[in-house]
């Protein structure tokens, strides 16, 4: 995606949170986005040190605030960890087949 097709374009991640924290405040951001650095001792510092690094979490506080500010909403793309679970899966957990289906037996 080029960045000027980016909503999030020249909008810091503080900004976001800062925004966030005005419209909802601490505790409807927590239920909003069940995450500790919004539940539990809250701060835009902590919070920003952990969206930093926790890309699953930056990716829901982002959605939230595309879609409190009507803005555009981006495709749906999914993650390293989502993508190696995805190809380590094995063949009991193929589409159509029961989990421990080779413990079990198959269902017939």
């Amino acid at each position: 995606m080029t960045q000027a097709n980016n909503p999030l374009h020249g909008i810091k991640l503080e900004a976001i949170i800062n925004d966030l924290v005005e419209r909802y405040g601490w505790e409807e951001l927590g239920v909003r986005i069940n995450i500790r650095c919004f539940t539990h001792d809250p701060s835009v510092k902590s919070s920003l040190k952990f969206l930093r690094k926790t890309p699953w979490a930056r990716d829901k506080v982002e959605y939230l605030y595309l879609k409190a500010n009507k803005l555009p909403l981006p495709k749906p793309a999914g993650h390293a960890n989502e993508k190696v679970a995805a190809k380590t899966a094995g063949p009991s957990q193929a589409v159509g087949t029961e989990v421990n289906a080779h413990v079990w037996g198959a269902k017939e």
